[in-house]
């Protein structure tokens, strides 16, 4: 706040002008208190906005070169060992474990991702069967199995990196594969499980628990139509369906009774 002041002296007019000052001390006012840990952290991750872009963009490309080393074509190892020894190595190596034909024993990786090499020894028996559950097998590393002509049983349950363009692959197998597992999978979808339909030889399908099929009835009798010979479990033919007076006569007959018992 101002204040001017008037006085008069020698005949002249003298101006005062007077400022007061607030002065501030720690008891003048109320505390400001400091702010909290997450706006601290909100503070700093907006003022290092680009650094953490950075970060998150080394971590995407990380993951991508892991799955594609994991994935990657192990042609030395077939031809040092054979066929058979380079897709046993390559399930093993991702954290599977396989049966070679006519041999009770499994051969399996450990948390550490271990493994027995006792499987060198088999190198003229095909593998019967490949469980692969909850690796980071996808369609490029389906080239180290396509030359197993006598596989039987395939489990990929919860793999995260099967979809549609792997199952397409698995045309390759339609002449021995009867047991399939593609349960917990989630970036099938309806369309990516149609070419299921080739596989002829199959006996036992599991498609429970996909997340990405929401018309699992449809599906399902679309499959026991082409496959007639294969038992599906996992998907019911109320799932997905609802039927109408104006729609009920576009399903088969017999698949129409099914629903309404």
């Amino acid at each position: 706040m101002a204040a001017a002041t008037q006085w008069r002296s020698g005949g002249r007019v003298w101006w005062c002008l007077s400022v007061a000052r607030r002065c501030f001390s720690s008891s003048a006012g109320p505390t400001r208190t400091p702010p909290s840990l997450p706006g601290r952290a909100l503070f700093f991750l907006c003022q290092r906005f680009y650094d953490v872009e950075q970060l998150v963009s080394w971590s995407s490309a990380l993951k991508a070169w892991r799955l594609r080393k994991k994935n990657s074509y192990y042609g030395y190892t077939q031809k040092l060992y054979g066929d058979n020894v380079a897709a046993a190595f390559y399930i093993l190596s991702i954290g599977g474990a396989v049966r070679f034909a006519g041999q009770s024993e499994w051969f399996r990786s450990d948390r550490r991702g271990r493994f027995s090499w006792d499987f060198l020894s088999l190198r003229d028996v095909p593998l019967e069967e490949v469980d692969a559950s909850g690796t980071l097998i996808n369609h490029t590393g389906l080239d180290n199995l396509v030359t197993q002509s006598r596989l039987r049983s395939l489990c990929l349950r919860g793999c995260p990196a099967v979809d549609g363009w792997f199952v397409s692959r698995l045309h390759v197998f339609s002449d021995s594969l009867e047991e399939l597992c593609l349960s917990n999978c989630p970036r099938l979808s309806e369309g990516g499980l149609l070419p299921l339909t080739q596989l002829r030889g199959l006996r036992k399908l599991d498609l429970s628990a996909l997340p990405g099929v929401s018309n699992s009835g449809l599906l399902r009798i679309l499959l026991e139509e082409q496959l007639p010979a294969c038992t599906i479990t996992g998907i019911e033919y109320a799932q997905g369906l609802t039927l109408t007076d104006t729609h009920s006569h576009t399903l088969p007959e017999t698949h129409t009774e099914r629903l309404t018992l």
